[in-house]
């Protein structure tokens, strides 16, 4: 893969467009996909341990669900598209998944001991993912923020407590 160049400074080439979403896709976007669904599981599965299957009724603010719900109904009225998944959790966004991190952080203390750090790197990560997710060019700082995030991430899941058995939503 060539160096990154965002289409827009330039006159327009479809070429262009087309190296850009190569470059994007190849080298950020692929990171962003891990880090919000490994965290989806780590919420399924810390919660899942500490409250029981039905933690998205008991631990969700009512915002979150209702915002869940409606995404949800979009794509039950649609059902030619491919849903994001069957769980709730599949149908927020990562600033929701670290809202219910943060408003259930003492049930992560036991796994997570600096949830407190994770959930600010996560709120740090969450503009320059936007950035990524509405098919924009990241600058370098931001491609090697999302990149250290998603090295941590890697660092996060393999030091989780070998007792905690991580469960797809």
């Amino acid at each position: 893969m060539g160096r990154a160049i965002d289409f827009r400074p330039s006159p327009f080439e479809s070429g262009r467009v087309e190296a850009s979403g190569r470059f994007i896709g190849g080298r950020i976007y692929w990171k962003l996909y891990y880090v919000e669904n490994i965290f989806r599981v780590i919420i399924n599965s810390v919660l899942s341990v500490q409250i029981g299957p039905d933690w998205w009724k008991l631990a969700v603010d009512s915002k979150i669900k209702g915002k869940a719900q409606r995404f949800k109904q979009e794509y039950l009225i649609r059902p030619w598209h491919t849903a994001p998944g069957s769980h709730e959790i599949y149908y927020i966004h990562l600033s929701d998944l670290n809202e219910i991190m943060r408003a259930n952080s003492h049930l992560f203390l036991p796994v997570i001991p600096e949830i407190d750090s994770w959930i600010a790197k996560i709120e740090q990560l969450r503009l320059p993912r936007n950035i990524v997710a509405h098919m924009n060019f990241p600058n370098k700082t931001d491609r090697q923020r999302i990149s250290v995030f998603y090295e941590d991430s890697k660092i996060l899941v393999a030091n989780l407590p070998t007792s905690l058995s991580l469960r797809i939503p």
